[in-house]
């Protein structure tokens, strides 16, 4: 119970923060900002592109690291979900979040990227978007709700965190072992019972 995990709950935190802060920027300020800018759809689809593409590669260490201490982290309390009541539904939880927002994240860096090409100046980009044509105005459309998404589905992983946080209370343990043991105890009766009549 007392044991300090440090390095992977700041792994976690600091992971979870980054993608949570830089998708909701990226939603508001970023986009916005392109849709003001921009003189027509091209430049405005510029624009937003450019952006999100310098902020790829960091989101992609923000997600990394989360992935990193949130696994590390569910080793670590391995003992935990089996033993504590309602860690293992919390953990189970947070796992489904994760994949959703995981998921959300590269369906939207695909379809930026599809965006990207389609909105290029660049020959190069303009061969490559033949190759790969794209409805433009259906490719928006899902963007934008999958980068709603994205910070959403993280805040959902953050409020999980709090309640992690609040499961690791010591009284909180103690009552969630309690509870288990509850559950377990007409069935280790009943194993026992079976075993003794043999």
């Amino acid at each position: 119970m007392s044991q300090r995990h440090t390095v992977l709950r700041s792994l976690h935190d600091v992971g979870l923060a980054a993608w949570f802060g830089g998708s909701l920027m990226g939603a508001v300020g970023l986009n916005g900002a392109a849709k003001e800018q921009g003189a027509d759809w091209r430049q405005s689809a510029r624009i937003a592109s450019a952006g999100w593409a310098l902020w790829a590669p960091v989101g992609a260490v923000a997600i990394g690291t989360h992935l990193a201490g949130s696994g590390g982290l569910l080793g670590a309390n391995a003992a935990r979900v089996l033993t504590q009541q309602g860690v293992a539904a919390s953990a189970l939880a947070k796992t489904a979040l994760t994949g959703a927002a995981l998921a959300a994240s590269v369906y939207g860096r695909v379809l930026g990227k599809k965006i990207e090409l389609a909105s290029s100046e660049s020959p190069e980009d303009a061969e490559k978007a033949e190759r790969l044509p794209v409805d433009t105005g259906q490719a928006e459309r899902h963007l934008s709700y999958v980068q709603w998404a994205v910070p959403a589905l993280t805040c959902g992983l953050i409020v999980l965190n709090a309640l992690h946080g609040e499961q690791q209370r010591p009284a909180q343990q103690l009552y969630g072992m309690l509870r288990r043991a509850r559950t377990l105890a007409p069935y280790v009766m009943s194993c026992h019972h079976r075993h003794t009549s043999h």
